[in-house]
């Protein structure tokens, strides 16, 4: 693109910013997730998503899910934060982060974290977060230059003044961070995990 952007020229940027990273580094990064790296702990006291029968750590306050998997959440949360398993950033990722914007601002399925059916594998999850992705950005190609003006409203909580503009640039913040994230987990997975896992 030459010459001065215009605000038309904004949806094919922000789509193009996500969709690259996703395309050519971070999607990559999860083929041959197994489950065992999936849900490897790699400290005492993970978060992680665990089979609803499993015992959770003792800083986990609350556990959320509709089928036979949960999610851990510890509120208020430590200081310092715990480290937080792959298969519990895919499930930020997948639900916070992706799946409830989709359907808020989109009209994608419904997702929540209390509700959400979380997945007990690593294909499973990477079924979601495919599913979650595509609703999300099939979503933000179809903004405007004025829908990216207008404000997002009361699904966003406190941010519902800001711009839908602000939002799709939280959300590319988000995933690319996150998967960075689970990247580097699954470098140390390579080098420690399989030596012998926490979990």
């Amino acid at each position: 693109m030459t010459g001065t952007p215009t605000s038309a020229d904004l949806v094919p940027q922000l789509v193009d910013q996500l969709d690259f990273i996703w395309s050519n580094q971070a999607r990559a990064r999860l083929e041959g997730l197994t489950d065992e790296e999936y849900l490897w702990e790699p400290v005492p006291d993970c978060l992680s998503v665990r089979h609803r029968d499993e015992a959770a750590p003792g800083l986990v306050t609350l556990r959320v899910g509709g089928g036979d998997w949960l999610c851990d959440w510890a509120h208020p949360e430590p200081d310092p934060a715990p480290v937080t398993t792959i298969a519990w950033r895919l499930a930020h990722v997948i639900v916070g982060v992706l799946g409830a914007r989709a359907h808020a601002h989109f009209g994608g399925p419904p997702c929540d974290y209390q509700s959400w059916v979380y997945a007990g594998s690593a294909d499973d999850a990477l079924a979601q977060l495919d599913a979650a992705y595509d609703a999300w950005s099939s979503g933000v190609r179809g903004l405007t230059a004025e829908t990216l003006a207008r404000p997002v409203g009361p699904a966003e909580g406190p941010w519902q003044d800001h711009p839908m503009l602000t939002l799709v640039l939280h959300v590319n913040r988000e995933v690319i961070h996150h998967l960075a994230e689970v990247a580097l987990l699954r470098d140390l997975w390579l080098r420690l995990g399989q030596e012998g896992s926490v979990h």
